[in-house]
Order: C-alpha cells, then sequence, then structure tokens
C-alpha cells in the first residue's frame, strides 16, 4: 500500500524497538458468509503491510460463534485471499485458544475483576444505561470469588441453559464508553462446533477472544476497521487485567470501504442469495470477491484499487467508477480485441460477387502492437451493430445512414444505398455498395471517411450469449440505497467464429463495447456465454 498512518506508527515502533524487529500482522475474518470487497482492502492492507517489512501475516478463523459458521465459507476465504495474490504464514483459528481463553476468563475471576450474572440479556441492556446515563450495577456484581470461580465452572460442565448465565467483565456501569460497562465474555451456547465438537458448551465473546488471540500468535499492530475503534480501551483492559504478556500487541483503526451503489453487509449479502434475488454468492452482480472474480475483475485491478484509495481515519465513500477505472486500465493492454455484433442489422453488399468470401487482417490490440493480428472472413452478406446506423441522422452522426459511405474495419468504403424493411416497419437489411478500390492494407491513399464500423462475417457468425450488468443498488430522490428492480439484461449477439472457441474465463474487448468474459459456470463451446466486465468509458452519472 501506499505510505500512510499505519505504516508511519509501524516505523516509529521499529525505530524504538517497541517489539525489536517483529511486524507481525493477521487477517481475521469470521466464516460465516463470503468475503466482499470491502474485506478485500483489509486483505492488501494486513498482507501487504506484513511484506514491506518483512514481517508475517495469519490467516485467522474468527469461529467463536459456532451456531453462524460453514466449512463452505471457509473455502471460499482461502479462494479469495489466494487469487487477491497473497499466502499466510499460518493458517489458524480461534477455537484453537478456548483453553487458553478459559483460563485467562478463570484468571480475570480470581483477580476480582470478572463475575457470573444471572440477569436475562433484556435486563443487561436495561441495566447498562443510555449515552448521557449511567449504567447500574447487576445484583450478582459482588458475588464472592469463590462462587464465581464454582459457577463458571458448572456453566463449562453443561449444568445451565442456554442464556440462563454469563461471565463478564468487571469494569465501570458509569464509564462514558458503553462498552466498558461490564461487558459479557462468555455466554453459554449449546451448540456443536465445527473444530472443537461438543467439548465446550460455553464461548468467549470477539472482545475477549480477539486481544487474546493476537497476544498468544504474537502480532504487533492488530490493525482493524474504524467499528472497533470505541472498542480498544476494552481489548487493552483485557490484556492489561490478563496480564500475561509483557508487550502485548496495539489495535489500530482505519476507515473501512463504502462504495457508492454497492451494499456491504454480510447480512444482507446473505439475503439476497436466500430469497434468489441473485443466483448465489458468486453471482457477477454481487460486491463478494467471488462475484467480482465470476465478472471479470483481475487481482492486479482489486490491489491497484485498494492501493489507490489510499488508507484514511475517517470514513467516507468512494464512487464506483474508480474501480471500473482500475479495472479497465489493467485490462486494456492485457486482452486482445474480438468483433462482435449488439442489436444486429443484416448488410447486403449488392456489388460483391454471390458465393465469394476474402480474408481481412484486424490488429488485435491497437496499443499493443506485439499482439499481432488475426484473420475475419468478408463477404457479401455481413451484420453490423444496431448502433452504427440511422435511417435519419442526428447532427455529428458520422456512422451508416441512407447515402453515406464509411469504412468496414479491416475492410473496404461502403455505401448505404437502400434501406429494406419488414411488414412491421423494422429493418430487414440494408442494400449497399463496396468500393474494391478501398482495401484496408493494400495501400490504398485516397479520399478520406469520417466513420469507421465493425462488422462480421453473416455466413461464419456465432450466436453468443452477453450478459450486461446493472448495479444492484442506487440512490432514491431521499439519498437512500435502495434495490435495482433490473440488475441484468441478457442479449443473443453475433461474433466472429473465434470467439466461441475460447475457454471459461478468458477475457477479452468486444470492439467498441467493454470488456467482457467467458462466464466461469455457464459458458461452453456449445453454449458461449459472456459476462460484461466493464464498459470501455465510464458510464457513470
Amino acid at each position: 500500500m501506499a505510505d500512510n498512518f499505519i505504516h508511519e506508527i509501524i516505523e516509529k515502533d521499529l525505530e524504538s524497538q517497541k517489539y525489536g524487529e517483529k511486524v507481525y500482522t493477521r487477517f481475521p475474518p469470521e466464516p460465516n458468509g463470503y468475503l466482499h470487497i470491502g474485506h478485500a482492502k483489509s486483505i492488501c492492507l494486513n498482507f501487504s503491510t506484513a511484506a514491506k517489512y518483512g514481517g508475517k501475516c495469519n490467516l485467522r478463523y474468527d469461529d467463536t460463534n459456532p451456531v453462524k459458521e460453514d466449512v463452505e465459507y471457509v473455502d471460499s476465504i482461502e479462494e479469495d485471499v489466494r487469487w487477491l495474490g497473497f499466502q499466510w504464514d499460518e493458517r489458524l483459528w480461534a477455537s484453537d485458544y478456548f483453553d487458553k481463553m478459559y483460563e485467562a476468563a478463570v484468571e480475570l475471576i480470581k483477580k476480582g475483576k470478572a463475575f457470573v450474572c444471572d440477569l436475562t440479556g433484556d435486563e443487561i441492556r436495561e441495566y447498562r444505561g443510555t449515552l448521557k446515563e449511567p449504567g447500574k450495577e447487576s445484583p450478582y456484581r459482588n458475588r464472592s470469588i469463590e462462587e464465581n470461580l464454582k459457577l463458571f465452572e458448572e456453566m463449562k460442565a453443561g449444568k445451565y441453559k442456554d442464556g440462563e448465565k454469563v461471565l463478564r467483565a468487571k469494569i465501570d456501569m458509569a464509564s462514558p464508553n458503553i462498552n466498558m460497562r461490564d461487558p459479557i465474555i462468555y455466554r453459554i451456547a449449546h451448540a456443536t462446533h465445527h473444530n472443537t465438537g461438543d467439548k465446550w458448551c460455553i464461548y468467549p465473546m470477539y472482545d475477549f477472544a480477539h486481544p487474546i488471540e493476537d497476544a498468544i500468535e504474537g502480532i504487533t499492530h492488530s490493525i482493524c476497521t474504524l467499528e472497533f475503534e470505541d472498542h480498544r480501551p476494552l481489548y487493552d483492559w483485557v490484556l492489561r487485567e490478563v496480564g500475561w504478556w509483557p508487550q502485548p500487541p496495539q489495535q489500530i483503526e482505519f476507515a473501512r470501504l463504502n462504495l457508492t451503489n454497492t451494499v456491504m453487509s454480510k447480512r444482507y449479502l446473505k439475503a439476497l442469495v436466500d430469497e434468489g434475488a441473485v443466483d448465489g454468492w458468486d453471482d457477477p452482480r454481487m460486491p463478494t470477491i467471488a462475484g467480482i472474480r465470476r465478472r471479470g475483475y483481475t487481482p492486479e485491478a482489486v490491489r491497484n484499487f485498494c492501493e489507490a484509495i489510499g488508507v484514511a481515519k475517517g470514513n467516507s465513500t468512494v464512487d464506483i467508477s474508480l474501480l471500473e477505472h482500475c479495472v479497465r486500465d489493467d485490462l486494456k493492454e492485457k486482452v486482445e480485441s474480438r468483433n462482435v455484433i449488439f442489436d444486429p442489422i443484416k448488410v447486403i453488399i449488392t456489388n460483391y460477387p454471390e458465393g465469394e468470401s476474402e480474408i481481412c487482417e484486424l490488429e488485435n490490440n491497437a496499443q499493443v502492437p506485439e499482439m499481432g493480428t488475426r484473420q475475419v472472413t468478408f463477404s457479401r452478406e455481413l451484420w453490423i451493430d444496431g448502433a452504427d446506423f440511422m435511417e435519419v441522422p442526428v447532427k455529428k452522426y458520422f456512422r451508416m445512414f441512407p447515402g453515406n459511405e464509411v469504412r468496414f474495419k479491416g475492410a473496404y468504403f461502403i455505401t448505404c444505398n437502400e434501406v429494406v424493411k419488414n411488414e412491421d416497419g423494422s429493418i430487414k437489411e440494408l442494400l449497399c455498395t463496396y468500393d474494391p478500390e478501398t482495401k484496408s492494407g493494400a495501400g490504398f491513399e485516397g479520399r478520406k471517411v469520417k466513420g469507421t464500423i465493425h462488422f462480421v462475417d453473416a455466413k461464419t457468425a456465432v450466436p453468443v450469449k452477453v450478459r450486461q450488468f446493472n448495479y444492484l443498488m442506487s440512490e432514491n430522490e431521499a439519498g437512500e440505497q435502495v434495490m435495482n428492480e433490473e440488475t441484468m439484461r441478457e442479449i443473443t449477439c453475433y461474433a466472429e467464429p473465434r470467439v466461441a472457441e475460447v475457454e471459461a474465463g478468458e477475457r477479452f474487448q468486444f470492439f467498441r463495447h467493454g470488456y467482457f468474459v467467458a462466464d466461469s459456470k455457464l459458458h461452453s463451446k456449445e453454449e458461449p456465454v459472456f459476462n460484461e466486465i466493464v464498459g470501455l468509458k465510464s458510464s457513470w452519472k
């Protein structure tokens, strides 16, 4: 990442030898859903920071809530991290440390810093107070150390039902920071855990588990998003009061990524999947890393985007057009061009010999001559884009209209002479003539035309399904994010034949339309399916 305030903190710590030469970070996802583009920023920041300072970065699963977690999410998280170009030093689980966390909780009880509470969840919330009023102490707050140790042991042994008792830190019910008002650090959950089975029926809360995990692993800089800023005093309190680590890690917060037209809530994204509003977590419209991978975004583009937005202390919203710019910028010199015709109109070259065809040479990438050329055929019947013809042209329209001459890219000058229509008034075909003296690449020098359009040979063209996407969200008049009703359209286009021969995942520029990728799930050589990655220019309004 570019220089940022986090790196400045790290460099001061290196200078003072706070942690010696060590810079250890971690990426700690909860395996309860697929990661999204917001997580990509955190992945890039944690892994690249460790790399910059010759340190290490662990992948650690925050699996303290057995009810919501699934191995499907674990697999997807690892695929996402690897796809972005990173490799963790160790793969670890919060549940690896359950024994140590239990010991730490017992330590707090022995020091008079934690107590077993019988209040219900609703009562605890009621006792907590408000931002303006202090909370009330629990009637169970002054239980003896002996009674707390006995009750906590009974909680562990499974004597009580879910919600019947909790273990709370004993801090300060009048603290201006609500997180410090005797927070719950353990709750009862009779649920089988994917890693520890039925060994435990009590589980640590995230705010208690996280600092301990970091300390056990020797993490030096625990980098997390801004919503944890108010939790930092509790993070520090846990490490200080447990007291086992002479040089505890420090938590540093940065602004999370917010993108226009994008929802960044795992809960909301899961609802879209569960309700069938999208075709799974990897639907190309989804802002999940799996979704943007299937959409055809490149890991380089995502990393460049994370670099470009930098690391800030305050929340803000980034325009999605910047992400699209990074994708476009990364693809422009990487992919070859292909002719694909949208909203096709048939063109008949009336003075071209029937039954004959010829080869035209087209460049694969105008910006990268080293990518070479390819051959397409030209014959009497061709397809052109619907957008490249107007029966009654508007001002400064230089493409095809009756009486106008244009260049067919890689081929000849063509003049439109007549529009043939169907009974319903729609265009059946355009009758045109070509000038055989004007072939591209034959050293032709002469008159100029203002318009150049592309084509495919009707005899050899293959139909391909193209899927174009709209943003999932848009802003209404009140400035609120609302779900768009129309988010995808599927159209059949005509393509030069080699487009049907590609493998899933191959990317191309469809000439004058944008960048497209052969869909990883639906594409086959028998039935080609392409997803629009991004347009050639920003369509941002």
